[in-house]
Order: C-alpha cells, then sequence, then structure tokens
C-alpha cells in the first residue's frame, strides 16, 4: 500500500479539523512520514501555531520547510513515501510577501503535484465561502487562493472538504 501513487487535497476552514484528517490519513500507511511545512514564524502567536502542529507528529515523521520553493521540495521526494504539505493558503501568501510571480509558481506547483511518486496529502484553507474583503490585497489573496484551489483539485485523486472535523467526499 505504501507505494500507492495519489494525491489527496484536503479543503476547510480556519480550525475545520483538515489538519488533523490529513495527519491521520497518512498515519494509516508505514512510516516513515513526511511533513512539508510551509509555514514561518514571523511572531509569537505564529510561533505557537506551529509548536501545536508539530506537538502532534511523533518520531515517525521527518519535517522538511518549504515557505517558498514548495515545487522544488516535492521534486525531491522518495517514491513510495507518504507525505503531507500543509497548507498552501500559508505558501501562497509567502509567494505573495516575496512579490513573486504567484501564477507561475502556483502552476509549477500544480505540475508537480499532477505526478506524486507516493501517497500525498495537500492542506489548504478554502477562503471563498465569507464575505468579499473590504481591500485590494485580500481580495487578491482570496481570488489567487481560489485559483490555486481549482487547479490542485483539477488534478487530484480525491479532494475532501473537511467542516467540524468531519470530512465529505467531493471528488
Amino acid at each position: 500500500m505504501p507505494d500507492r501513487v495519489t494525491l489527496t487535497f484536503l479543503l476547510g476552514g480556519a480550525r475545520s479539523g483538515k489538519s488533523t484528517h490529513a495527519e491521520q490519513l497518512v498515519t494509516g500507511f508505514p512510516a516513515p512520514w513526511i511533513y512539508v511545512a510551509t509555514a514561518q514564524a514571523f511572531d509569537g502567536e505564529m510561533r505557537g501555531r506551529i509548536s501545536l502542529h508539530q506537538s502532534r507528529r511523533d518520531k515517525g515523521w521527518s519535517t522538511i520547510e518549504a515557505p517558498l520553493d514548495l515545487a522544488g521540495a516535492l521534486e525531491t521526494m522518495p517514491t513510495g513515501t507518504p507525505v503531507l504539505v500543509d497548507c498552501l493558503t500559508l505558501w501562497l501568501s509567502n509567494q505573495m510577501l516575496a512579490e513573486n510571480d504567484v501564477e507561475a509558481e502556483c502552476a509549477r506547483l500544480a505540475a508537480v503535484l499532477a505526478k506524486p511518486r507516493g501517497p500525498w496529502f495537500v492542506v489548504s484553507n478554502e477562503v471563498g465561502l465569507g464575505i468579499v474583503p473590504d481591500n485590494p490585497l485580500a481580495r487578491r489573496f482570496r481570488d489567487a487562493a481560489g485559483r490555486l484551489n481549482q487547479q490542485v483539485a483539477a488534478v487530484a485523486d480525491s479532494v475532501l472538504f473537511v467542516v467540524a472535523g468531519l470530512p465529505m467526499r467531493v471528488k
């Protein structure tokens, strides 16, 4: 089973349980597991969030930090190893803050995700269900996140939407 090649995409709102569910899916495969982290700890609150995620992972996990070159990191993943990417919206924020070509980086990432070399699980926030943001940057982010999520969902073998800790199969 660990050599099964699939991409599972998990979407949900903040604190919906999507990361916890993704971790459960990954640990259904034999270790070792790889956690690809995209977060950057710019402040104490974010350091706390990162610590919470780290506390849930035992010795079976190895962590790779890829706040910007996520596609490059994924291209180095060993064949057959379960991989969890958490999360695309933080990666997208990093791309925007670095003033990178967001469209090009998203296309590059989607191309890599279309060819997983093992059971890969990718987490992202669904940010388009709320009100229209009141400023141009937030609207640009929301729109870019929506387009990125569509690109990844199109190449994913399965898509789950997590609400209140409950996964719903979308694809």
